[in-house]
């Protein structure tokens, strides 16, 4: 069922492209009604119109608060247009029938990203706004409801095709899309709201995003699969290469939380399906990118690399030797790009404007959500008990630190050794921690050269349930422990590490990664 649009309200904070819709209704002889803005802006422009105050015979009034909230305005979006009743009812209140709403919000988004003024981001909730675009969008099979300059072509082509008139098609397109403008612009207030009341798990929980792309598929092929962002665009962006998949994306981000936690602008992550198979914060570039490299090389081709520093010529010639999938930076150089490049497949991915504000992870799972707050606990010594009779140096105590960061981004049960602040061998996703300490130990001898006299670290992203697991790790050359605490037996393993000479440190902290 096609619609003739005889009259319009315009109210638009989002004034771009407005000359279209203008034009458009000139066009086509569609009477417009606009307020405030907007009918200041279509006055500048030479188009004819009639101010919302003059069409109901009201003013605005509560500076502004109220100006569309009007009978004769709903009356005229949401009458059925066959209904008599209605149609009497119009007759009646000297009310007419208005065929399309172009309407855009205050910019409340926009605002909050920009200040902190609980009054100016209270002021820039819109009522109006919403308002007219449920009515209209509820009334779809009368009424015709604009929510975007994006929309404008689209909707002009609709009206070309059908002579002035919208298809029934077309408006139920567009409502769908008013509705979920609405719920979005609501869930954002709603979460700002949260947030400054410190209510983080209200009773009902909205989750908003805008789409960033579909992705080819999913985890396989068979899975259908896009990507959603707060933003319109990601924190990342892509430089070079093919279309990022979800797996790619899911070890991007992997990789992104491991980097954020080493020193500024240095160390280098290596990737492969989520979970970390070479880490370094050697604060030289090239070597820590050899010594991530080295923990597990067969591991790490066709996985993911972190730089968490700027990517230059002799970084890039190391890595177009390997075939990596991903490739991450603090920026790029002209030279490491134009070496890179020729990888026409190789995605570059420059994480230089990465933003750290997010409070939540979530996952879902059967039509739930698991939200949790992130667990990115900044280590102190507080947070740390020695409490072996051998006692760490700083050196030692500092590399405890970093393998038992390293070992909080790993998969449950997690087991990670490390030498001089780099992975030597990483035991992930394993149901028993004795098998979990049993990969690491066969990563560590099947790549690495270690001397008598080198310390090795050895971490635990939980307590050992027995001490069976630290005694494999002593056996193979492993000096100095960090665990948490919290087993039944903690005391035989204090009295084991004293028996052996090593030492022990306990986490008052667990970290699970599943």
């Amino acid at each position: 069922m096609s619609k003739k649009i005889k009259s319009a309200i315009l109210s638009l904070s989002d004034k771009s492209d407005i000359k279209l819709i203008l034009n458009t209704c000139k066009k086509y002889g569609i009477n417009i009604i606009s307020s405030g803005g907007t009918s200041r802006e279509i006055k500048n422009l030479g188009f004819k119109y009639k101010e919302v105050s003059e069409y109901t015979n009201t003013n605005e009034i509560l500076d502004g608060r109220v100006k569309t909230l009007h009978p004769k305005l709903y009356a005229g979006i949401l009458s059925k247009r066959e209904n008599k009743k209605h149609k009497s009812e119009l007759i009646k209140n000297n009310y007419d029938e208005i065929d399309l709403i172009v309407v855009n919000f205050y910019p409340f988004e926009k605002i909050f990203k920009s200040t902190k003024d609980h009054n100016k981001l209270i002021e820039n909730i819109d009522i109006g706004g919403p308002t007219l675009v449920r009515a209209a969008a509820k009334n779809y099979k009368y009424t015709t409801v604009l929510t975007s300059p994006h929309q404008y072509k689209e909707f002009i082509l609709d009206l070309e095709k059908n002579k002035g008139s919208t298809s029934l098609g077309f408006r139920k397109k567009l409502s769908q899309e008013a509705f979920n403008l609405t719920a979005y612009y609501d869930s954002v207030i709603s979460e700002y709201l949260s947030i400054k009341n410190k209510d983080y798990f209200p009773q009902r929980k909205t989750i908003y995003g805008n789409l960033v792309e579909i992705l080819r598929y999913g985890e396989n092929p068979h899975q259908r699969s896009a990507i959603y962002s707060k933003n319109n665009i990601l924190d990342i962006s892509k430089l070079s290469g093919k279309k990022l998949s979800y797996n790619n994306y899911n070890d991007v981000y992997a990789a992104l939380n491991i980097s954020r936690t080493l020193p500024k602008n240095t160390g280098t992550v290596i990737i492969k399906h989520a979970n970390p198979c070479g880490v370094s914060a050697n604060s030289s570039k090239i070597e820590s990118y050899k010594e991530a490299l080295a923990c597990d090389p067969i591991s790490a081709f066709g996985g993911i690399v972190s730089c968490n520093f700027k990517v230059n010529k002799k970084i890039a010639l190391e890595l177009n030797k390997i075939f990596f999938e991903v490739i991450i930076g603090l920026g790029f150089d002209k030279d490491s790009l134009k070496i890179l490049k020729k990888k026409k497949n190789l995605r570059l991915i420059d994480s230089s404007n990465l933003k750290e504000d997010n409070l939540f992870n979530i996952v879902t799972n059967n039509e739930s959500l698991l939200i949790q707050s992130l667990d990115n606990k900044i280590f102190t010594k507080d947070n740390f008990k020695v409490v072996s009779k051998i006692k760490p140096s700083k050196k030692i105590f500092d590399d405890l630190l970093f393998a038992f960061n390293i070992c909080r981004n790993v998969k449950s049960n997690a087991i990670v050794l490390t030498k001089n602040r780099s992975t030597i061998g990483i035991g992930s996703g394993q149901p028993s921690r004795l098998d979990s300490c049993k990969i690491a130990i066969d990563k560590m001898k099947k790549f690495q050269k270690i001397s008598e006299n080198e310390i090795i670290i050895g971490a635990s992203d939980a307590f050992f349930p027995f001490v069976d697991g630290v005694e494999t790790l002593v056996q193979n050359g492993v000096s100095a422990i960090i665990q948490p605490s919290g087993s039944i037996r903690d005391k035989e393993i204090i009295k084991f590490a004293d028996k052996v000479g090593i030492i022990l440190v306990f986490s008052k902290t667990r970290h699970f990664k599943h």
